[in-house]
């Protein structure tokens, strides 16, 4: 009886020796996931916060919520079951949805950079303004919930393909932990964001002087940050966009601007041995960023040519 009971305990500690392996491994392959979206996933909170500016801001931290709940919603209800599909039944589908998703935020980005060229009128603004705030606040949220959408479904994407080669049971777990992980540290940020310059106003009433000084900091300081938010936004949806594009070139062996740039960047990094991976890395990006201006300006053009006619 002890020897069986000592036999029992064996297996028991050899399944939990198991189980914690597994779940270490999808520790790590969902951070590994998590991590190759890092670039959809900046686009996201650079994105967001526009959503909430000229509304009320007792109303910010309820909107952020909202839409939160509605791109956690995109992910786990929408997006996981399509990617989970597509892994099952169609994997060979997945470089070309990836390059569609990349030459989308190309197209996106090249469009913010014309607006910011050319100026204009805001139309949207005009429009807006005919609205109730609960009319106006609706509309916003709708809208970001739907650009969510999109850059949810470039992450799970890009996700899915991090962890193609696993089992479906724990693709389906990784995605979950991505999903949940990015949707809270997206959000979080984009709640800071948005109230810094309350928390700065508060400090400024507070008695120290440090204190009031940090708070004025801090309230001064938001025009940047939404301003560099704006610039980094772009950027991150050219170097994506861009870099999906290349991937998937090269996952069809159409190698002349993989390799061209991959051969930059090698070139680049033997040149300062010191820094060679930041070089390498910066150099693919700069590469990608290129390719996504590129591509994201010949679909705005045509679009453009499209209206005139």
């Amino acid at each position: 009886m002890p020897s069986g009971l000592i036999a029992l305990l064996d297996d028991v500690a050899g399944i939990a020796k198991m189980a914690a392996t597994s779940l270490d491994d999808v520790a790590a392959a969902a951070g590994k996931a998590g991590t190759k979206a890092a670039g959809v996933v900046i686009d996201d909170t650079a994105v967001t916060p526009n959503y909430v500016m000229g509304l009320s801001p007792e109303r910010e931290l309820p909107i952020i919520w909202k839409i939160a709940r509605g791109s956690l919603r995109n992910k786990l209800l929408f997006l996981l079951p399509a990617a989970l599909a597509l892994s099952a039944f169609a994997p060979w589908l997945l470089p070309p949805l990836l390059m569609l998703g990349g030459a989308f935020l190309c197209f996106e980005a090249a469009e913010k950079l014309l607006e910011a060229i050319q100026g204009g009128h805001d139309e949207v603004a005009d429009a807006a303004a005919t609205l109730t705030s609960k009319e106006l606040e609706d509309q916003k949220v709708s809208s970001a919930i739907r650009t969510d959408f999109i850059l949810s479904g470039e992450i799970m994407a890009i996700a899915l393909g991090t962890v193609a080669s696993e089992p479906i049971w724990e693709q389906a777990i990784i995605l979950v932990v991505v999903a949940i992980a990015i949707t809270a540290g997206v959000y979080g940020v984009v709640g800071f964001i948005v109230k810094m310059d309350d928390i700065g106003l508060h400090l400024a009433q507070r008695s120290g002087a440090a204190t009031r000084a940090i708070g004025r900091g801090l309230v001064k300081a938001m025009p940047v940050v939404m301003s560099v938010l704006g610039v980094v936004g772009t950027a991150a949806m050219l170097w994506v966009g861009g870099g999906l594009i290349v991937h998937g070139l090269h996952e069809f062996h159409w190698d002349l601007i993989p390799g061209t740039i991959h051969h930059l960047a090698q070139g680049a990094a033997h040149a300062v041995p010191a820094i060679a991976p930041v070089v390498d890395w910066l150099v693919n990006a700069i590469g990608a960023g290129i390719v996504g201006l590129v591509i994201g300006g010949i679909i705005v053009a045509v679009l453009h040519l499209f209206k005139k006619h």
